[in-house]
């Protein structure tokens, strides 16, 4: 795009988006969004809908924090706007996409009259965001953009009336976005017309995440000088950190050659659902005492717990593109990862790390003996910094550029507009579209 032009004004769409009341939600769409601004060929807003819910006591827990989410924020210099919408309990999945469209629009619309007239919606996450874009982009007469970022596709596709709406919302876009090659292999398997599919990797910040010195950072943390494992990741069962603990527990020189000793300690960072599983696991196996629980850190923080560990451990059982991978080679740490998604393309040299067999299951010991080979090989950390350095996001964002200038080129084919709330009469399996009064103010 030459510097005269005008740039293009995109609607940023997705549940899947950070709050002041969750600042570490869906934090590398933001992330996206910032670097693609930096080009100064975009304007855009951000609409980022929250499920509705009655109270913010915090007996509720996450539920609470989505009632606390503000109607609207500045971060970053980005508006954002974050609508409501109802999900009825039991029958929320399938009637998620069309709830969440009639939630928006108000929204959107209010956008338009205030003066933001968008040319194309970018959407993030094909279902239900992906799905529902399709809706409102059919609704408004204006192009649409979709991005798959792994469960959607590799989970979520599982349920026949997702996948048929997926398949559906797909064929209506512009294009589809996916972060890596076998997230693209996987969503023209579920019938997606391939020529339409654009592989973008996410990128990872150069500048934030360099590399720090190992024993400063230690000190930082208050680390003791031995040999540290890190896992990074929501305290969920398929990022597989319960692999990680196990990893502690097994006998000295499992996997050859020490690939774990008595001595080595785990630092997990994230939080969720299973961390008291996961620290009773911990206790059973005898090595509580070596397991760090650091809980949410913020994006800042995170290069110090890099720094500080001699390997990233990722031991997912499915992934879209794990950023945290990047993240940390980016500070000059290798990482042994499970081969799942996009873990193949992101790990592609043996300087960066080693790979675990997603087939069969993998295990603790498993991982050991990956971790002994990497061990056996030798760690060049600035090694593993200039591999990280072809990770930018430059190549991210020339691609999406182009991409929203071909969509607006053929923007003519666009569906027209329609009254009322968004009419998805012709999405297959689609009910009823539920009325939303919701609107942000």
């Amino acid at each position: 795009m030459s510097s005269s032009a005008a740039p293009i004004r995109t609607l940023l769409f997705s549940t899947l988006y950070p709050s002041g009341a969750r600042p570490g939600h869906g934090i590398f769409v933001e992330t996206r969004l910032r670097e693609l601004l930096k080009s100064g060929a975009v304007e855009t807003r951000v609409v980022a809908p929250v499920p509705w819910f009655c109270s913010t006591h915090p007996r509720f827990g996450d539920y609470a924090r989505l009632a606390a989410t503000p109607a609207r924020e500045m971060r970053h210099g980005i508006e954002v706007r974050h609508p409501r919408y109802f999900l009825p309990p039991k029958v929320g999945m399938q009637i998620a996409p069309f709830a969440l469209a009639a939630g928006a629009l108000p929204a959107i619309r209010r956008l338009q009259r205030e003066g933001f007239d968008f040319d194309l919606i970018d959407a993030h996450y094909y279902y239900p965001d992906g799905v529902a874009a399709a809706l409102l982009a059919r609704h408004l007469g204006k192009p649409f953009v979709v991005t798959a970022r792994g469960s959607d596709i590799n989970l979520i596709a599982r349920h026949a009336v997702p996948r048929r709406l997926m398949r559906w919302a797909a064929g209506r876009a512009a294009a589809s976005i996916c972060v890596s090659g076998a997230l693209r292999d996987a969503l023209a398997g579920i019938g997606a017309e391939r020529a339409k599919l654009r592989v973008l990797r996410n990128g990872v910040d150069l500048a934030r995440f360099a590399p720090l010195p190992p024993a400063s950072a230690r000190a930082e943390l208050g680390w003791p000088a031995a040999p540290t494992l890190l896992s990074v990741g929501n305290l969920v069962e398929n990022k597989g950190h319960h692999l990680a603990i196990e990893l502690l527990a097994l006998p000295a020189g499992a996997g050859g050659e020490r690939g774990v000793g008595p001595d080595t300690r785990l630092a997990i960072v994230g939080d969720g659902p299973e961390r008291a599983a996961l620290a009773a696991l911990a206790q059973r196996l005898g090595v509580a005492s070596r397991v760090v629980f650091a809980g949410a850190v913020a994006q800042e923080r995170l290069p110090a717990y890099y720094s500080a560990a001699d390997v990233l451990i990722l031991a997912s059982s499915r992934e879209g593109w794990p950023n945290v991978l990047l993240e940390a080679m980016a500070c000059g740490t290798p990482v042994v990862a499970t081969a799942v998604g996009g873990v193949p393309e992101a790990v592609a040299a043996p300087v960066a790390g080693r790979l675990v067999p997603a087939s069969p299951a993998p295990s603790a010991a498993a991982f050991a003996t990956a971790l002994a080979d990497l061990r056996r090989a030798g760690i060049d950390r600035a090694a593993v910094r200039r591999y990280a350095e072809g990770f930018g996001w430059a190549e991210t964002t020339q691609g999406q550029l182009a991409l929203f200038s071909e969509a607006l080129a053929g923007r003519r084919e666009a569906a027209g507009a329609a009254s009322g709330v968004p009419d998805a009469s012709d999405a297959p399996g689609a009910p009823g579209v539920p009325q939303s009064g919701g609107e942000a103010r």
